[in-house]
């Protein structure tokens, strides 16, 4: 049996995926690569930079996550 490699994976949360959209394409805009996507999309960018972005996002999801859990004040 065959995989469709372009499924993708469901959210835990709903409302989950379009909230994730728009952060990835506010880190893309802090990376200067908003220009690119609004001119080529998302096939236009190589995986080098497609990772950065969700490089970016996953350490800034992990920073968020660790001041919540360190009660928001910032300390470690």
């Amino acid at each position: 049996m065959a995989r469709n490699s372009r499924r993708r994976r469901r959210s835990v949360v709903p409302g989950a995926e379009q909230m994730l959209d728009q952060y990835k394409y506010e880190v893309a805009s802090e990376l200067g690569l908003n220009q690119k996507i609004q001119s080529g999309g998302w096939n236009s960018m190589t995986t080098r930079e497609v990772g950065q972005i969700g490089g970016q996002m996953v350490k800034r999801m992990i920073q968020e996550a660790e001041q919540q859990l360190n009660g928001g004040n910032g300390n470690r």
